[in-house]
């Protein structure tokens, strides 16, 4: 799946945001989690493999370490994602005599 353009934006802001592209200090990574985080909270959805090759093309990214890591940070921030959305609370509060709109 391509990425969208919202999503290349948010990548783009990564890399106008993190100024020493050789090592993430801990603020970096910080940073970084935040934007997957929000990226996900959005429903963009993004492939790992995508996000690791747009990083390897974009030009300033030349450590493969600090690459492997931000493609670490996205993977770990989707699970988290999926995990805790797979647990969102339905709600069963209608009946038979009080029909609510799921059409029960």
């Amino acid at each position: 799946m391509p990425l969208l353009n919202s999503t290349i934006m948010r990548l783009n802001e990564i890399t106008t945001l993190i100024e020493n592209k050789s090592k993430l200090t801990l603020e970096n990574e910080s940073v970084i989690k935040q934007i997957f985080k929000e990226i996900n909270e959005n429903g963009e959805r993004y492939d790992i493999d995508e996000i690791e090759s747009w990083f390897e093309n974009e030009g300033s990214w030349n450590t493969k370490d600090v690459r492997t890591r931000i493609v670490n940070i996205s993977h770990y921030a989707q699970s988290k994602f999926e995990q805790t959305d797979k647990f969102r609370i339905v709600d069963d509060s209608c009946s038979d005599n009080d029909p609510c709109s799921c059409g029960n």
